[in-house]
């Protein structure tokens, strides 16, 4: 099977299993308790977008350390591209969230500790970007954005896992550690939508992490072509 192939493949596999969640989140779970009306739906697509946000700026860590151990340019690529689906995805889980917010709490901005963290660390990842167009040079440019992506990264885990946990929150806590297990505080079939929502925006990443890559890899070769 051809790359192409399998490209067009994985886009039809996650376009039905996406359109299979959505039917499930909207039409099949059942109603949680202690929610307004159908708010609770909105969990099925806030979660697995905060989830690929974490897993993107995973991704971009790990491409910028590769960046600076081999200087090659297309570790440089991966790293960009990873930090943009996790600034998409960041932005994405925030519009949910603040959604959920105006049915639950009746507004759409409450400076709740897990909406302000997310706040900051979209701030942080718009700056890497910021940093990558305030230098002109290639590879100073690819260094010095490897090099941020290291500070953004440990500040993620605070502002995602720690702050919001610190501080009392209005947000409602889906999971729980019992006697050394974390387990998810919902009924079976709300659990098993939410597993195939975050399996499924997990493959979304994974496609168009690899589609953006292997389109700025096409032009980097088309360009080396045109100058040779």
């Amino acid at each position: 099977m051809t790359e192409r192939t399998w490209q067009k493949s994985l886009k039809w596999l996650l376009g039905f299993w996406l359109a299979g969640v959505t039917a499930a989140a909207l039409l099949w779970a059942p109603a949680a308790a202690g929610f307004q009306g159908h708010s609770f739906r909105i969990v099925f697509f806030h979660v697995p977008q905060a989830w690929v946000a974490v897993l993107a700026f995973c991704v971009n860590l790990v491409a910028s350390l590769r960046y600076l151990r081999g200087r090659k340019p297309l570790d440089d690529v991966r790293a960009t591209t990873a930090a943009r689906l996790g600034l998409l995805f960041a932005v994405l889980a925030t519009i949910t969230g603040s959604i959920f917010a105006k049915i639950e709490w009746g507004m759409f901005w409450n400076w709740d500790p897990r909406e302000t963290s997310i706040v900051i660390l979209l701030l942080i990842y718009a700056a890497y970007f910021a940093l990558r167009q305030a230098v002109a040079d290639e590879e100073r440019r690819a260094a010095l954005a490897a090099a941020y992506a290291i500070f953004a990264f440990v500040t993620m885990p605070f502002l995602i896992f720690v702050v919001p946990r610190v501080y009392a929150s209005l947000h409602p806590n889906l999971v729980e550690a019992a006697r050394g297990a974390v387990r998810f505080k919902m009924d079976p079939a709300m659990r098993m939508v939410l597993l195939g929502a975050l399996a499924g925006f997990s493959g979304l990443f994974a496609w168009l992490y690899t589609l953006e890559v292997r389109v700025a890899r096409v032009m980097a070769a088309r360009r080396a072509k045109e100058e040779a």
